[in-house]
């Protein structure tokens, strides 16, 4: 009988989850709202989601790929403003209490590194460093054969870098997709819509895309500097735009770091949003 893992991925405002196979295949995808986890929904929603999937199937193991930083017993250590009373939420001990099989619970950036390295753009990869540019930015270490976290399990916190006490902002205000969004607003687009343009060559767009990209690489050249990964991966809806982003970041790095010091090979995430559920059972699959 073929292994089957449930595999979650918890959001701000939703779950998304699936059955992921040993051949690494997805099915009975699904999704519940997360209603900002009033009275504990999140939890409840876990166990309530995995009873009406263990009537279908036998399972081998839940992975559970979710926002906030995860402490070594897979519950919630600290977790922002965008999904309340959720620090302390205890996933692993209680899905594995209910139902006597593996869990797995890693934080959402280290669940999209661990997707891409198990069925994605860096399979073959020892050394990754994963950077998710979303509404913040999020980052992930492989190093070694296991995540790298740091003593206190805060290690990666790059969107709180780099901080300028002349804007009072940060690495991810000014680098996120949300800053370049915000840069668009004058043109009543969104960073798709700018991105579509500019690759037609719209000198506007560009211009505005490229201030936005100095600013990532400036992150990233830093990540490049301190740690040298094999290969340094994209995450994030924007990682859609493909050879044309990673280009540009490329040509935004070689404009800032010594010449020929890095050799880190740069990626675009290839899973979408598949990545986080990869993840989310990677640990058990391969174990």
């Amino acid at each position: 009988m073929s292994k089957k893992y449930l595999a979650f991925d918890v959001g701000g405002t939703t779950i998304k989850y699936g059955i992921v196979d040993e051949n690494l295949q997805i099915s009975d995808r699904g999704k519940v709202d997360t209603l900002h986890n009033k009275d504990g929904h999140i939890l409840k929603s876990l166990i309530k989601v995995t009873k009406e999937i263990i009537q279908k199937y036998q399972l081998d193991g839940i992975g559970v790929s979710t926002a906030g930083i995860v402490g070594d017993d897979g519950s919630i250590m600290y977790a922002g403003p965008t999904i309340s009373d959720y620090q302390g939420t205890p996933i692993k001990k209680e899905l594995e209490r209910t139902f006597k099989i593996p869990v797995s619970v890693v934080n959402d950036v280290s669940a999209a590194l661990l997707g891409e390295k198990l069925a994605g753009s860096v399979k073959n990869a020892s050394t990754i460093y994963c950077v998710a540019l979303g509404t913040g930015i999020g980052g992930a270490f492989w190093a070694d054969g296991h995540l790298f976290n740091g003593y206190h399990q805060t290690g990666n916190s790059i969107g709180y870098t780099l901080f300028d006490p002349i804007t009072s902002t940060n690495y991810e205000q000014r680098s996120s997709t949300i800053a370049l969004q915000k840069e668009l607003e004058p043109l009543g687009i969104d960073p798709i819509e700018a991105f579509a343009r500019a690759k037609k060559g719209s000198l506007r767009e560009k211009k505005i895309i490229d201030a936005w990209a100095l600013q990532v690489a400036e992150g990233l050249s830093s990540v490049l500097l301190l740690l040298d990964p094999e290969v340094l991966v994209i995450g994030g809806a924007v990682s859609k735009q493909g050879d044309y982003l990673k280009d540009l970041l490329d040509e935004k790095l070689n404009q800032i770091l010594p010449p020929n010091l890095c050799k880190t090979v740069l990626k675009m995430a290839s899973l979408g949003n598949d990545a986080q559920l990869y993840g989310g059972i990677s640990n058990i699959f391969e174990n």
